[in-house]
């Protein structure tokens, strides 16, 4: 029961994963924007990669700020220092 239960729950976070719009802003020189890439890699998280340095205004915003993790779906921001529990958090996981 404990088994299918676990199952269930995996699956559910799957689906919520396959659904959620998540962006990464940062810089392809950044070894904390490195460090937040593989945080997300290692817990299963895909998000989009942002470069700030692309895009004037992004810079302006993120610049000093990156790596910054940004929910689409709810516009809501978390920033560096993060660790996989603070995303599974964030993310209501």
């Amino acid at each position: 029961m404990l088994n299918s239960w676990w199952r269930s729950v995996a699956l559910e976070r799957t689906e919520l994963e396959l659904r959620m719009d998540i962006k990464l802003y940062g810089t392809t020189c950044c070894h904390l924007c490195d460090e937040a890439e593989a945080i997300l890699h290692e817990i299963g998280i895909e998000a989009d990669h942002v470069d700030v340095v692309e895009d004037d205004e992004l810079l302006e915003k993120y610049g000093f700020r990156i790596p910054v993790l940004k929910r689409v779906d709810t516009g809501a921001e978390l920033g560096w220092p993060f660790d996989a529990l603070a995303i599974s958090r964030f993310l209501g996981l």
